[in-house]
């Protein structure tokens, strides 16, 4: 198993789709760079007109949008590297001869469906932790983030949890779609997820009726119930910004510069807890489906 998860490595660090991944962080970073000292730089001119403790305010503000900002994009980098670098995982393995030659060998299958997944897995949270802690360092150097390391460290496991919900679903869709489909289904997936999101972030200035917003709001549970990626971020920005402790500040404060952050109706403990279940349940049906498969 670990030979395989060595292998897995290889592979990844040898496809062009980490060279992408690393290629489009080093722009991200750049322009994140950028926007964060834009938006870091307002409230920072105006003297001694706003007192210390605004002044407090408008730097956790500014680093609550820049943090917002820089995580809403990484967790697009994060998922799509997840993605793609396991969506032939199965069908493309098979569809090209590898398997064929690495099965008949005394590897039991499961040992290789789980080799691959940490590979991927260990890879690919690897990448979250450098990307983590770059948009953190950016966004400190021009302005405030939370100081709390057991907020920084929940919110990493929340942020990289993604990778081993998508790596799971796209090996599982690998076992019954080929490459090229299993590809297009995740991007879909994915894309549902996300839409999904805005639509009930949005739901509530829509002023629909009663009747229409429930229907609304049923659908988008399903979807985030479906691939509950984006609610699993939606809670780690909770986590990281500590709302528990600070719900009642953002509720007196109200003003635009929280508007970007949609801190209400955010993901409890048991969607949490219903994530990690519907993976490895996910993970289970995923090697039952390979032990069965005809390669």
């Amino acid at each position: 198993m670990s030979i395989i998860m060595s292998m897995t490595w290889k592979e990844m660090l040898r496809k062009r789709v980490m060279l992408l991944t690393l290629i489009m962080t080093f722009v991200f970073l750049g322009a994140f760079w950028f926007v964060a000292g834009t938006i870091g730089g307002r409230g920072m001119h105006q003297g001694n007109a706003l007192a210390r403790g605004e002044q407090l305010l408008v730097d956790f503000a500014n680093g609550s949008i820049i943090l917002s900002l820089g995580f809403f994009f990484g967790s697009f980098v994060l998922a799509f590297l997840a993605i793609f670098s396991s969506f032939s995982a199965i069908s493309g393995e098979a569809e090209q001869g590898i398997m064929q030659a690495l099965l008949p060998r005394p590897l039991p299958r499961w040992k290789w469906y789980l080799g691959r997944w940490l590979g991927y897995v260990t890879l690919g949270v690897l990448y979250a932790l450098l990307l983590f802690i770059a948009i953190l360092l950016i966004t400190e150097s021009h302005a405030s983030i939370p100081g709390d390391p057991q907020a920084w460290f929940t919110s990493f496991l929340l942020f990289a949890s993604t990778v081993p919900l998508l790596i799971t679903i796209s090996m599982l869709g690998s076992g019954f779609f080929t490459a090229l489909g299993n590809g297009v289904f995740m991007t879909m997936l994915y894309g549902a997820g996300w839409l999904g999101s805005m639509i009930d972030k949005l739901s509530s200035s829509l002023n629909l009726e009663t009747e229409a917003l429930n229907s609304l709001q049923m659908l988008t549970g399903l979807i985030s119930l479906l691939i509950p990626a984006d609610g699993l971020q939606r809670r780690m920005l909770a986590e990281l910004f500590s709302l528990d402790d600070m719900g009642n500040l953002i509720n007196t404060m109200g003003t635009s510069m929280f508007r970007l952050n949609d801190f209400s109706n955010l993901p409890s403990n048991s969607f949490v807890i219903y994530a990690a279940v519907y993976m490895i349940v996910l993970f289970l049906v995923g090697m039952l489906r390979f032990q069965r498969k005809d390669l």
